[in-house]
């Protein structure tokens, strides 16, 4: 495939529609638990209909990419997006919203598949390393964006249930009244068909992936499942996913409950920057694992994140907002310190090893689960407490793994000439 900016920025918009669907839950869930009159543990079937996808669908998805090529695997995952969305927007119910979600995650487990391999190979392999920063940039502005949205639509109906004329009019004659956050569906909705439209019309080259990005047989997964440390990483990022969404779908509802603050203004808000600065942590990430090696960063974000997390549960309300922003900025290098150190830990059949660990995404649908179920028994508060023993897991990795490559790093001078441009000639 030729080289193609006009398919890096196709990408970097996929980006941005992944984490504009995925990471809006969280503010959702107080006014889902409100207009449905659900339990904290029915809550948690939310998040858990959609990460449950991952688990699910990594695996088989890595292998219709290699049957079928990209262009089909994107369109029918913003087809399937699309149903979903559409889905849920037309009937508002309990029932429907699972599986609704269901199919939305379906969809975005393929995208997650299919965009990397297209990524390097329509930016360049020397690219590669930037512009995935880069989409991380864009995921997270999606992520601090769609609250925003969120925030608006809701205010804007509740305040005028009937505005005269345009979008808002629109949305409010086929938005239940007392549902107003449904319009957020319609709105995916809109923006799933755009997708499948210009993804439709776009031609995309069929990608050759690399060796290492390729599905293995049966037999390679034995093998790979025999690897105790196979298991180990798989459990990383199981933890961590579970991790960042336990905090990510309940910090709101937290919010409410123990401070009287409002889910659709203040809660909104707190998870907006809790994504923000999870982006902006990654900066900081990419500058200490050039100086540090991954290990002793991931030790020390994660007891960071983990003291955020005692003053986030006990604080007064304005150093608890503050302390679940901060956790997000903690939990920012985990995902790819913990993927690397995998990857890095076994000498073959990487492509499917990264299949397995995308497998892990299902912590997302498990702890989240955990929390509400547990937080209708002792609290909401008590119950965000297991997410120590994720984290504590997370932090054992950063002293137990022994990667067959360890990350590159330079002294402080060294990275300084390497920035200004006066290396040694």
């Amino acid at each position: 495939m030729k080289r193609s900016m006009a398919i890096v920025l196709l990408v970097f918009l996929i980006f941005f529609v992944i984490s504009f669907l995925t990471n809006i839950l969280g503010p959702l869930v107080p006014d889902i638990i409100k207009g449905f009159s659900l339990s904290l543990t029915l809550a948690g079937f939310l998040p858990f209909s959609f990460f449950v996808a991952y688990g699910v669908m990594s695996i088989p998805a890595g292998v219709l990419l290699e049957r079928f090529g990209h262009k089909p695997i994107l369109v029918a995952a913003f087809v399937l997006a699309f149903g979903g969305s559409f889905l849920f927007a037309s009937f508002p119910t309990f029932a429907v919203a699972l599986v609704s979600l269901f199919s939305i995650g379906i969809g975005m487990t393929m995208l997650q598949v299919a965009i990397n391999p297209l990524l390097r190979v329509a930016g360049g392999e020397e690219h590669f390393a930037f512009f995935s920063v880069m989409a991380q940039l864009v995921f997270g502005s999606a992520s601090f964006l769609s609250p925003h949205v969120y925030s608006f639509l809701v205010a804007r109906l509740q305040a005028d249930p009937r505005p005269a004329d345009g979008v808002l009019g629109l949305l409010a004659g086929i938005v239940p009244p007392a549902l107003p956050w449904v319009s957020l569906y319609w709105v995916f909705t809109v923006v799933t068909a755009v997708m499948v439209l210009v993804l439709a019309s776009v031609r995309l080259p069929r990608v050759e992936l690399k060796a290492d990005e390729r599905t293995g047989g049966a037999s390679t997964y034995r093998e790979l499942l025999r690897n105790r440390y196979v298991w180990l990483y798989f459990f990383g990022i199981f933890a961590y996913v579970g991790t960042e969404q336990g905090v990510a779908n309940w910090v709101s509802r937290f919010l409410e409950v123990y401070h009287g603050l409002d889910p659709q203004v203040e809660g909104a808000r707190t998870v907006s920057y809790f994504w923000g600065l999870m982006t902006a942590g990654c900066l900081l990430g990419l500058l200490l694992l050039k100086l540090i090696d991954a290990r002793r960063v991931l030790v020390g974000f994660t007891t960071a994140a983990m003291l955020s997390l005692v003053v986030a549960l006990s604080g007064p309300a304005s150093v608890s907002r503050l302390a679940f922003m901060a956790f997000g900025f903690f939990l920012s290098v985990m995902w790819s310190i913990v993927f690397s150190l995998a990857l890095n830990s076994v000498a073959e059949h990487h492509g499917s090893f990264s299949g397995i660990l995308c497998s892990g995404i299902l912590g997302g649908a498990v702890v989240p689960w955990l929390v509400g179920a547990i937080g209708d028994q002792i609290g909401l508060r008590a119950a965000m407490t297991l997410l120590f023993l994720t984290l504590g897991y997370i932090f054992s990795i950063g002293l137990w793994a022994k990667p067959l490559v360890d990350n590159a790093t330079v002294t402080p001078r060294e990275l300084l000439a390497s920035l200004t441009g006066r290396g040694r000639g």
